[in-house]
C-alpha cells in the first residue's frame, strides 16, 4: 500500500528506491535529490509501506500568494502505471486550489496525463542547462 505524506521527517538517502530521473543523462545524486526536496516550497510523498522507499514525489515553488510552479514530478518505473502520479499530482493541485496561477512545463507526450487532471495546454519559453542537469553547478 502506498501512504502520502507532505514533509521530510525520517526521510534519509536510504530512503528512496531507485530508478529516480530515469532516462536523464544527468540525474542529481540522492543528496542532491534531497535538497531539491527540502528547497521545495511544497513537497508530497509516495511512500511504499511494504519497503519504507520513497517511490514516487512531487514539488511545487510558490510566493503563496499568486503564482506556483510544479517542475517536477516522478514515479519510479516499477511503481508507474498504478495512479501514485495522479494521485501525487491531485492532492498537489488541492494544495494550490488558492493560488491564482498553477504553472507546469512538460513534454508533448505527457500533456494528455495533465490534461485528464483538468490543466490546459499553454505556450511557454524555457531555457534548459543540461549541463547543470545533476544539480551540481560547481558553487
Amino acid at each position: 500500500m502506498i501512504q502520502y505524506q507532505e514533509h521530510m521527517q525520517h526521510i534519509t538517502e536510504a530512503s528512496f528506491a531507485e530508478g529516480f530521473f530515469d532516462g536523464w543523462p544527468n540525474p542529481p545524486s540522492t543528496e542532491t535529490f534531497i535538497r531539491i526536496l527540502h528547497n521545495a516550497t511544497y513537497v508530497i510523498l509516495a511512500i511504499d509501506e511494504n519497503t519504507n522507499h520513497v517511490v514516487g514525489f512531487i514539488t511545487a515553488l510558490s510566493d503563496k500568494v499568486l503564482t506556483a510552479y510544479i517542475p517536477l514530478l516522478e514515479v519510479v518505473p516499477s511503481y508507474q502505471k498504478q495512479g501514485i502520479g495522479k494521485e501525487l499530482t491531485h492532492r498537489m493541485l488541492d494544495k494550490l486550489k488558492g493560488i491564482y496561477m498553477v504553472d507546469l512545463l512538460c513534454d508533448p507526450d505527457l500533456q494528455e496525463f495533465y490534461a485528464g487532471l483538468g490543466m490546459r495546454k499553454a505556450q511557454g519559453m524555457l531555457i534548459r542547462n543540461y549541463e547543470h542537469q545533476s544539480g551540481n553547478t560547481g558553487s
